[in-house]
């Protein structure tokens, strides 16, 4: 069967594109600086682009927004440091005080139901004293060894972490040198649409990030609130960690759910510490997944619940890390083109012909 040349077109992209998500999956390690920096760049263009427009040199506006962005980063970072500068300490004094608690009590009522399980008190004791007492290098000694990884993953995580704020200055101060170029490879009959398509998406992206700023906040807000009422010290810098780090999905809570643990425990040194952390956790993931983020970003950018929650699990099985931070902005634009998708085919001859 010969093919015409619209149908040759459309089959050419295809082949393009499916050979695109192929090279995207072969290279996710090496490309998630590169996107991480692509998704920045496109959030900080437009503070950058009025800085300029208000006569400030373009290289001063992309140093001075990006360090806002970098000082933001590790203000959030540095909320940890109370944290582990005061219950560190006490870790040590209370593990060993906690296991001979447990060996007294829970140890018992468990022999009782058949459980056969007893506390070594003194190893306990003599492993906290060994790892605890020991210095920052032992310490990433001892964490590198446990994790059985290399230098090779060390150097690749400072490698990243030096490589995105250089390749984020570059992609700022010609973001509009590559807008350009980029445009003027769409042919010139086709730029209508695709300024429409583009539009759109930008539209689509820009609810999205707002929508997921409104549920950082309200994050933060709700496990400070929570975690204060359940009488913790730590409350505000707990809270505020897990609300704005949940933007890196799953491994922001899950930090944030350590650190709460951690603080509960040696604070209660009892099970109503752990029995709140799990309250005040489990509602708030529940609350997240199932009311925040399909409503203010499922919602906005036209995904269901359940959609959304497929997005991220998809995304993450296929290409990892870098999967689960484009798998909703991905998502958007798919919704984007499939809605233009439907519109074309409800115009079509073919849907208009099989109603006749």
């Amino acid at each position: 069967m010969k093919l015409s040349n619209p149908q040759r077109q459309a089959l050419a992209w295809t082949g393009l594109a499916l050979l695109c998500l192929f090279l995207i999956w072969l290279l996710a390690p090496v490309l998630s600086p590169f996107v991480a920096a692509a998704v920045l760049a496109y959030a900080l263009a437009p503070p950058v682009n009025a800085l300029a427009r208000r006569g400030l040199p373009r290289v001063l506006a992309v140093l001075l927004v990006e360090s806002v962005a970098v000082l933001l980063l590790l203000a959030l970072l540095l909320l940890v440091v109370p944290i582990l500068s005061k219950e560190l300490p006490l870790l040590r004094e209370q593990i060993p005080i906690l296991a001979t608690a447990l060996n007294k009590t829970l140890v018992p009522w468990l022999q009782q139901h058949g459980v056969q399980v007893a506390l070594d008190t003194a190893s306990i004791k003599a492993f906290v004293l060994k790892y605890l007492d020991a210095n920052l290098e032992d310490w990433l000694a001892t964490a590198l060894n446990s994790a059985r990884i290399g230098g090779s993953f060390v150097l690749a995580i400072v490698g990243n972490a030096v490589l995105l704020p250089v390749v984020l200055f570059y992609l700022l101060h010609d973001w509009p040198q590559l807008i350009s170029r980029a445009w003027g490879m769409v042919p010139p009959r086709l730029r209508e649409p695709v300024g429409g398509f583009l539009a759109e998406c930008d539209l689509m992206l820009g609810q999205y990030l707002r929508g997921q700023l409104l549920v950082m906040l309200l994050l933060a807000v709700y496990y400070s609130v929570a975690l204060l009422l359940a009488g913790f010290d730590l409350a505000l810098p707990v809270g505020v960690f897990t609300g704005l780090a949940v933007f890196i999905p799953y491994l922001g809570f899950g930090l944030g759910l350590v650190l709460a643990l951690l603080a509960g425990v040696l604070q209660f040194a009892s099970l109503y510490g752990l029995i709140a952390v799990a309250v005040v956790y489990g509602l708030g993931q529940l609350i997240e997944g199932f009311v925040l983020t399909p409503r203010l970003v499922g919602e906005r950018i036209g995904l269901s619940p359940l959609m959304v929650i497929f997005a991220l699990l998809a995304f993450g099985h296929l290409f990892g890390f870098l999967g689960v931070l484009i798998a909703l902005p991905v998502s958007a634009l798919g919704v984007v083109a499939g809605r233009r998708v439907r519109d074309l085919y409800l115009a079509s001859p073919l849907y208009k012909g099989s109603r006749s």
